[in-house]
């Protein structure tokens, strides 16, 4: 009854048109349905062509976004979207950092939206949700209703297979991003302006780092007679920024999963000696006023101010790329540091558990009247021009489109990096697009930064890199059940005495009882599983 009530509520009716750079043959005249898949009581609607619909007709879509990201009914890229297709999105966009909790409780609650875009669903949500009916099949409406998307997965079948839970259903639609990217690190970077300026060499060892950011702390690099520079920051458990790729200094590179793989081992690496020195260090670092403390609590926004204050103040970060923290005006004083040597000889970098492929960009719930306008309207992301859009931003504000149609970048205005401007005007991240590596120089151009963060990855860090990582499995619905028994809570307890012990210290005095709480959690069947599944992965 009170779903009855919200639908009846959200249903309006208006009207509009315009294109937004998609492909001419989408703009084809079809034919009207009620039928073919669609629900009995779904609005009438085109099957091909735009607008999608003749009469507006609204869907209501949860999202998480990026930090910097304004709404998404701000984002021009989705005002074009709603004029040419007449579908109407209600967004309900939740900052990230808060997205899964109130995503589950409205699952919970059963308050649903009609669909959630960048759905942050875990695997076991999409099989435990998918199975009692909160969330619906697509695999029809897909074959139905999305020509890019299936297109796509006649061009790479294993985008299909990746989506394809065990028990032969879609529940939730790709993301892809071919760039070569699988797995590498983030770049540790340092400002040499600094360095130049103190005397001192760029370090090619943890202990010659750790000198410097001493130096950056006493000696007034800025020279503006107070001590408020700040040697290095991070952002904790952030997808990128985080302390991880540094602990192989220490003999063994953490990531998000605390999870690594080394001649076909499941490791954990939270329990072990090395994790535990790499803690007792960045501890110190915390306690002499190296390393930030607030890089433990502070957002992206937060982080980014502090390398463009007034004064420069930032000596040294672990990002993504320099500009975005620093901007481009600073930059040039910046370098990359190469994977640092440590106290026993130790050289190498982390590498994630990170995929090019994702699958859990867009998912439909059963509260949607209208799945077959829903499905038409994403599928419109999948077409290529569309697709690099979406993940990089509209024409007009960061492509035109040349001679031959492909998508070429614009000139960046004065003092503005990319990697800030994108999270402005495309929804990017885990939103629903595929991006081929044969889209490169036919469809869109790559980014110059993007091309020299690929050249500055196989130049610093690609020969320190372990060749293994964890690909990307979809578990039966029993490993699943136990993954997101275990999991969950382990991972949170690991991470909890992580900041506990990098801010406080202590890790010495407490250490065998928090191995011990590990095991007791259920750590061994947890590798006996990821083991399983990377053996059989394996085996195909």
């Amino acid at each position: 009854m009170q779903r009855a009530i919200r639908r009846n509520r959200k249903r309006k009716i208006t009207s509009m048109a315009l294109t937004i750079g998609l492909g001419a043959s989408l703009l084809l005249t079809g034919c009207k349905s009620e039928e073919a898949g669609a629900k009995k009581d779904e609005a009438p609607f085109n099957e091909t062509g735009l607008p999608i619909v003749d009469k507006e007709v609204t869907i209501e879509i949860v999202s998480s976004k990026a930090p910097l990201a304004p709404d998404y009914e701000e984002m021009q890229i989705f005002k074009d979207m709603e004029k040419a297709t007449n579908v109407n999105i209600k967004w309900n966009n939740i900052p990230g950092e808060g997205y899964q909790e109130k995503k589950n409780l409205m699952l919970a609650s059963g308050d649903l939206p009609d669909a959630f875009y960048q759905s942050g669903f875990t695997d076991h949500d999409l099989i435990k949700y998918g199975q009692d009916g909160t969330i619906i099949p697509l695999e029809d409406l897909i074959d139905k209703y999305a020509p890019n998307l299936k297109k796509l997965f006649e061009q790479r079948p294993e985008l299909k297979k990746m989506v394809t839970a065990p028990d032969g259903h879609i529940y939730s639609l790709p993301r892809a991003e071919e760039m070569g990217l699988v797995g590498y690190p983030n770049m540790h970077i340092i400002n040499k302006a600094w360095l130049d300026k103190l005397g001192l060499p760029i370090p090619k060892t943890w202990n010659e780092y750790v000198a410097a950011l001493k130096a950056f702390k006493e000696k007034d690099p800025n020279g503006n007679g107070k001590q408020d520079e700040i040697p290095f920051t991070y952002y904790y458990n952030g997808w990128t920024g985080d302390l991880g790729d540094l602990f192989g200094v220490f003999g063994q590179p953490d990531n998000l999963d605390h999870r690594i793989v080394r001649n076909g081992e499941v490791i954990f690496t939270a329990n072990k000696s090395e994790y535990k020195d790499a803690i007792k260090e960045f501890h110190e670092l915390t306690k002499q006023g190296l390393a930030d403390p607030e890089g433990l609590t502070q957002d992206v926004p937060q982080m980014f101010a502090k390398g463009k204050t007034e004064d420069v103040t930032l000596g040294s970060y672990v990002w993504w790329e320099i500009e975005e923290v620093v901007g481009p005006e600073r930059s040039k004083d910046y370098v990359i540091l190469p994977p640092l040597k440590g106290p026993d000889g130790d050289q190498m970098v982390g590498r994630s558990n990170y995929s090019e492929y994702t699958r859990d960009a867009f998912v439909i719930t059963s509260a949607n009247e209208n799945p077959a306008i829903t499905m038409r309207w994403v599928d419109e992301f999948y077409e290529p021009k569309m697709s690099a859009q979406i993940n990089w931003g509209p024409i007009g504000e960061i492509y035109e489109e040349d001679a031959n149609g492909m998508l070429v970048n614009k000139e960046l205005p004065a003092g503005v990096a990319m990697g800030e401007l994108r999270q402005k005007v495309a929804p990017g991240g885990s939103a629903p697009f595929v991006v081929l590596k044969e889209h490169f120089g036919t469809v869109v151009d790559m980014e110059p930064r993007a091309k020299q963060r690929l050249k500055d990855l196989e130049e610093y860090y690609e020969p320190y890199m372990p060749k293994e990582n964890y690909p990307m499995i979809f578990f039966s619905v029993e490993d699943l059940q136990r993954i997101n028994e275990i999991e969950p809570e382990l991972k949170e307890f690991v991470n909890q005495k992580k900041a506990q012990w990098i801010l406080e210290g202590g890790v010495d005095k407490e250490w065998d009882d928090y191995v011990a709480q590990l095991d007791a959690m259920g750590l061994k069947e947890l590798m006996e599983i990821y083991q399983k599944g990377l053996d059989e992965f394996n085996k195909k």
